[in-house]
C-alpha cells in the first residue's frame, strides 16, 4: 500500500478534524496516511512516503497584531536543511497534494511557490467569510473529467499569485464580491507533480461528493494513472 504523509496544524482552522477527514478520504483510494504536526521531523523522513499532503498553516505570522497571541506556539520558518530536502523530494519525482492554507505557508521562502505552483500575496490576496459558493471545473483541463459545477460552503481565496507554468483547473465565485477566482491548479516541478486546491476550510467541505471526486482525480494524476 502506498504511504501518504499529511502535514497538519495551525491557527483559526480545525486542522485536527480536517486532517483526519482527509486521511479517511485519501486512504479510501489505496493509501495509508500518517498525520504529523512537526513539519521538520516529517521532512527529515520524507523519502519514506509516496505522497505528501499539506493541510497546514505555518508561517512567520508578522502580518497583523491579531497573530501575536499565537506566535509562541505556531510561528514558523522552515529550516534551510528542510527546504533543500523538500525541494529535492519534489524535483526528483515526488508527489504533493496541497489544500487551502498551504499556499500561505513558508512566507520567507520563495522556493515554496515553485513547488506548490503559486502563493498568497499579502498585498493582494484575501478572502470573504465562508459562504455558499459555486465551484466550476475548467473544461480545458484534464482534471475536470466527471466533475460538474457544484456548490458548497467554503472560503474563496481571491487574487492568489499563480506561477506562469501552473495549469488552473478550478474556479469559484464569491457571492460577497460577485467575483470568480482561480482556486485550484496542477503544477510540475522538474520530475515532480503537485495539485493545489484552495477549498477545504472544514471537514464538510472535504466530505462534499464532488470534492471527493476532485481528490480522486488529483490522486490519479499525481500517481501517473489515467483519470477514468
Amino acid at each position: 500500500m502506498k504511504k501518504n504523509l499529511i502535514f497538519s496544524g495551525g491557527i483559526f482552522h480545525p486542522f485536527d478534524d480536517t486532517s483526519k477527514t482527509l486521511s479517511t478520504i485519501i486512504n479510501s483510494f489505496g493509501y495509508d496516511s500518517e498525520i504529523m504536526v512537526d513539519i521538520e521531523e516529517g521532512i527529515r523522513n520524507i523519502d519514506k512516503y509516496d505522497l505528501i499532503t499539506f493541510n497546514a498553516l505555518r508561517w512567520r505570522m508578522l502580518n497583523h497584531e491579531k497573530y501575536i497571541p499565537y506566535l509562541d506556539e505556531w510561528q514558523f520558518s522552515l529550516s534551510n536543511i528542510s527546504r533543500k530536502l523538500l525541494d529535492d523530494y519534489i524535483r526528483k519525482g515526488g508527489k504533493m497534494l496541497a489544500f487551502h492554507t498551504s499556499v500561505i505557508c513558508f512566507d520567507d521562502w520563495d522556493g515554496w511557490s515553485k513547488l506548490i505552483g503559486g502563493k498568497w500575496n499579502w498585498d493582494e490576496s484575501y478572502h470573504p467569510p465562508a459562504e455558499i459558493v459555486e465551484v466550476s471545473p475548467l473544461q480545458n483541463h484534464f482534471l475536470h473529467k466527471n466533475v460538474k459545477n457544484f456548490k458548497l460552503k467554503d472560503e474563496v481565496y481571491h487574487n492568489l499569485q499563480i506561477e506562469k507554468d501552473s495549469q488552473p483547473f478550478l474556479s469559484a465565485k464569491s457571492n460577497t464580491t460577485n467575483e470568480n477566482h482561480i482556486i485550484g491548479w496542477t503544477h510540475q516541478y522538474q520530475k515532480g507533480r503537485t495539485v493545489y486546491n484552495a477549498l477545504g476550510h472544514d471537514s464538510d467541505s472535504f466530505k462534499n461528493p464532488d470534492m471527493i471526486n476532485i481528490i480522486k482525480n488529483s490522486l490519479l494524476w499525481l500517481s501517473g494513472d489515467e483519470i477514468c
